[in-house]
């Protein structure tokens, strides 16, 4: 690496439920990064899907009551997708005589945005646009592993284990709500787990084991997404969670954590208002008390998925053992994990600021490998067209 320092956008915030989780999210990046290395310029997406940049957004103290974007220091920016920019235009709606944008060249961006608009492919679509290096899971990657039912559908297909499910649209639910509980009720006993399709932080789920709580249960979910995803509970779960790093050949497992806390499930508000710290699921058993065979198995299936799901940068996923039969399931894979699971590979020794750095390194080779395919690719069909006009032109 030259000495320029590496100029590095992070990205928080956005239209997104779990917005605060985001900025959480944000903060503890930045913090880790090493200001030896880089130039950090923060991008904070309001709840109404503008953009922002300034250093007051680098203290979360400043966030509270959205007073941030009162702050003078604060000022608007976008992401342009055309490559003559590679970077943010500043205040590009102001106008003025002679006046052209300001731009800050970017040379790598890390996106902390959880969920809907960040975690799905449309932020990483918008940097394929602008051909900037980020770090993270690709358009096709972020857009599959957010969606709980085709993960299923792909790791299933992979033959790795995953629980049964039944799921159905909103509007399906709407107009014939009968239908769907008939078919609920015909593949499950309860309890079962009702999960919007595409929201992480545990929003909108919820653990049925009455008849009676069904109904409401799926009516939350379906005000969330427009899917729905039905699944059966574990019996006596353990949940073990394995985070992965790397891109192409170069990809290796984290040791395994048992949290503490999980009992049926963490709650958004387990995971992060309970506990004088804000954070009850940091109590946790690391590495998993489980032995070798079990460890090394689990780490195996944490590889497969990655690569089933065409996974790079990091990931945390989680699995549930059932206590009676001694089976592992997949259950979930978070492409932003929270901390970035830097707890996980610490034991490692890997620090945060190292751990950055691997993601950084696997960004620009990302980038790299992508532009060694062709995409400038020339005929004489044009010529043709125009001397033939464009109804002697065959598909």
């Amino acid at each position: 690496m030259s000495s320029r320092l590496l100029t590095v956008a992070v990205i928080f915030g956005g239209r997104s439920v779990e917005h605060d989780v985001s900025i959480v999210t944000a903060q503890q990046i930045m913090k880790a990064m090493d200001r030896t290395r880089y130039q950090v310029v923060p991008v904070y997406i309001a709840r109404d899907g503008k953009w922002f940049t300034g250093d007051p957004l680098t203290d979360i103290a400043n966030f509270k009551d959205d007073a941030v974007l009162r702050h003078k220091d604060v000022i608007p920016v976008i992401l342009s997708p055309d490559v003559r920019h590679h970077g943010l235009l500043v205040d590009p709606l102001a106008r003025g005589l002679f006046r052209r944008p300001q731009v800050i060249r970017v040379d790598v961006l890390f996106p902390a945005i959880h969920g809907t608009h960040g975690e799905d492919g449309t932020l990483q679509g918008l940097f394929e646009l602008a051909d900037i290096p980020y770090v993270g899971f690709a358009t096709l990657g972020s857009a599959l592993t957010n969606d709980k039912i085709m993960t299923k559908q792909v790791l299933r297909q992979a033959g790795l284990p995953v629980l049964d499910d039944v799921w159905f649209s909103r509007s399906q639910w709407q107009h014939t709500p009968d239908t769907v509980l008939a078919r609920i009720h015909e593949a499950f006993e309860l309890p079962v787990f009702v999960k919007p399709a595409t929201l992480g932080s545990s929003i909108g789920v919820s653990r049925v084991a009455d008849t009676a709580l069904l109904r409401p249960s799926i009516d939350v979910a379906a005000n969330l997404d427009r899917r729905v995803m039905v699944e059966p509970a574990v019996n006596t779960p353990t949940e073990i969670n394995c985070s992965v790093i790397g891109f192409g050949d170069d990809v290796r497992v984290s040791v395994l954590e048992q949290p503490l806390t999980y009992t049926d499930f963490l709650t958004y508000e387990d995971k992060y208002l309970a506990g004088s710290k804000g954070m009850k699921s940091a109590d946790r058993i690391i590495p998993a008390p489980l032995d070798e065979a079990k460890t090394r198995e689990i780490q195996r299936l944490a590889l497969e998925a990655f690569r089933a799901v065409d996974g790079r940068g990091i990931v945390r996923i989680d699995f549930l053992l059932e206590g009676s039969t001694d089976r592992i399931y997949i259950n979930e894979l978070n492409t932003l994990p929270g901390s970035l699971s830097f707890y996980l590979w610490r034991p490692s020794g890997l620090s945060e600021s190292q751990l950055i750095d691997q993601l950084m390194h696997y960004a620009r080779e990302a980038h790299a490998e992508k532009r060694r395919s062709l995409t400038d690719y020339r005929t004489s069909l044009l010529t043709l067209a125009a001397a033939r006009g464009i109804k002697g032109t065959k598909k």
